[in-house]
């Protein structure tokens, strides 16, 4: 663990899975020695969360909270918010940066909001306007509780103003997965056929993790029955959850067909996904990261809080009455329809402007005050889309 003089880290970033681990990468970066790195240990083990933290250059976290990892959601947001609580108090930091919709953002919102310790949000304002998403719930219980909101766009800071959020509290700074995928994608030709052979030719690359997909037998056997029938080599990244539900559920058969492969590194997963002909998946970083790889995505399923990616036409939503393999198919047959359409999440400086605003607030600064720093625009304004 690296050793940083207490006084200095009074920036605490509260992560706990390796979606956060990606987008606040930069961020930790720009802060440099002001950062505090708790990880909540919801995926802490090396394939969700050790081999990111090395990959991406982060430091270890300062503190791995205990039995949060495994349980079940209620648990984890109420240990990992009495093991926030403790450790702030004891070491009180000026400013907690939260990020998303996990359940460590919840838990960390809160123990910090409780305390009077001011919280920055990045990726505030995401809806999905779907309650039966436990995310979901997560972002309105942040958003409730946030000094600071870092909208990734307009849409998101316009979701936040019809809920009553102060104008001034809000700030578009863009989405720090632009700068993320970059900097991967600068590694990544050195991670594209290290583990396996690509196949020749198109390929469709795979990831499916979330609950509405892994949670019900059906759910998951009209997935992979879909993921077989595509006109294409299929890999597919098996998340531990998903291998969980095939081994729980007995399908190992219906994976036929398909290359199942472990979950890779960041930069591996680009590369692949860079070079893919199709993406399919449920995951909430790839809707942003299939905008800057330029590669078509289908996300699988019911709802998104991300309608930028589909308004782009990056993205478009299969939900459950659909026919994944028809549509992954029609999606191969049309395979320059993207022709480098821009990103719709920002400029790449994201994590920059995040990381002032923090700073503005552990410097003294009221957190509305410390909104201004950005120099982005406000809702209503042409921002950082």
């Amino acid at each position: 663990m690296e050793n940083r003089p207490q006084s200095v880290r009074d920036v605490a970033v509260v992560l706990g899975t390796r979606p956060e681990i990606i987008k606040l990468a930069p961020v930790v970066a720009a802060l440099g020695d002001r950062a505090r790195l708790v990880h909540t240990g919801q995926h802490y083990d090396r394939e969700l969360s050790g081999q990111f933290l090395a990959a991406l250059g982060m430091p270890e976290p300062d503190e791995v909270l205990e039995g949060v990892g495994g349980a079940a959601r209620g648990q984890q947001i109420a240990t990992a918010l009495q093991a926030l609580t403790e450790s702030f108090e004891r070491d009180r930091p000026a400013v907690v940066i939260v990020q998303g919709d996990t359940n460590a953002v919840s838990a960390g919102a809160q123990a910090a909001n409780y305390l009077g310790i001011p919280v920055v949000h990045v990726e505030a304002g995401l809806r999905s306007y779907d309650r039966s998403m436990p995310e979901e719930l997560n972002r309105i219980v942040t958003g409730a509780l946030a000094d600071v909101h870092c909208a990734a766009t307009v849409t998101n800071a316009e979701n936040l103003v019809r809920e009553g959020v102060p104008a001034d509290r809000i700030v578009v700074t863009g989405n720090t997965i632009v700068e993320a995928t970059r900097a991967s994608l600068r590694t990544a030709d050195g991670f594209a056929a290290p583990a396996r052979a690509v196949p020749n030719g198109p390929y469709v690359v795979a990831t499916i993790h979330r609950p509405e997909n892994t949670d019900t037998r059906e759910a998951l056997v009209r997935v992979l029955d879909g993921l077989r029938a595509i006109d294409a080599p299929v890999l597919f990244l098996m998340h531990p959850r998903t291998r969980a539900a095939v081994e729980r559920f007995g399908l190992q058969e219906s994976l036929a067909g398909v290359e199942v492969l472990p979950s890779p590194g960041h930069a591996e997963f680009l590369a692949l996904a860079r070079d893919a002909a199709l993406l399919v998946s449920d995951s909430g970083g790839a809707q942003e990261e299939c905008t800057v790889l330029q590669t078509p995505l289908l996300v699988v399923r019911r709802s998104t809080e991300r309608p930028e990616s589909l308004a782009s036409g990056h993205a478009r939503l299969v939900t459950p009455d659909l026919d994944l393999a028809a549509l992954a198919n029609a999606e191969l047959a049309d395979p320059s329809r993207l022709s480098d359409r821009p990103s719709p999440y920002g400029d790449g400086r994201a994590s920059e402007r995040i990381a002032a605003i923090a700073l503005a607030i552990a410097d003294g600064a009221p957190p509305a005050v410390a909104a201004s720093v950005a120099g982005t625009d406000r809702p209503g304004r042409s921002g950082s889309e």
